[in-house]
């Protein structure tokens, strides 16, 4: 039986035992393995996607669709030293990515807001108070933990990218984000 999480959500080290063999499989030329493995990645993958996807739902069947060719398309680069699901999440975050670049590119083409006026634009509150909240408890914590918990929690970076963009290695970011997960938990509950 599957195991679930705190959230709810199946386990990923339960994922990762029961896709390995299969893609191990199907790296070696087992067809009904290879499909297994899709289907159990495809279904990961929209949830995945659905969770950082939320403002173009529209999209999410597109992506999965070329996050599964990518896979099909780099097999033959998997390594088996890395955890299957690792490797086939890295290439759908750099789909996402693609997929926000190509979007910026296309949303460049509209006006830009400078350009209209003050009368056309709708009345909006500064910020919704969750990320006020947000924002004063990171505040709170050092720079390090700030930097550290932006780059991993809420950018959604790998410990490996953080470590890549910020010089710091990856050992001491888990410190930072460790520490600064904690310190947010304890003003949290001092929040009124």
């Amino acid at each position: 039986m599957e195991q679930r999480n705190q959230r709810g959500r199946p386990d990923a080290d339960d994922f990762e035992a029961a896709l390995q063999p299969l893609w191990l499989r199907a790296q070696r030329g087992d067809e009904a393995a290879y499909r297994e493995a899709l289907g159990h990645i495809t279904k990961r993958l929209r949830g995945w996607l659905r969770r950082r996807m939320q403002s173009l739902p529209d999209e999410i069947e597109d992506l999965v669709q070329e996050t599964l060719l990518a896979i099909h398309l780099q097999r033959g680069t998997y390594d088996p030293a890395v955890p299957v699901s690792r490797w086939v999440l890295a290439i759908a975050r750099h789909k996402l990515i693609d997929l926000w670049r190509r979007r910026g590119r296309r949303d460049a083409l509209h006006d830009p807001l400078d350009e209209v006026g003050e009368g056309a634009l709708p009345a909006v509150a500064d910020e919704f108070p969750v990320q006020r909240d947000l924002a004063t408890l990171l505040g709170e914590l050092s720079q390090a933990q700030q930097e550290a918990i932006t780059m991993t929690k809420l950018e959604g970076l790998s410990m490996a990218e953080a470590s890549a963009r910020s010089g710091v290695s990856v050992s001491a970011l888990k410190v930072q984000v460790h520490r600064g997960l904690k310190r947010l938990a304890e003003l949290a509950r001092k929040l009124p």
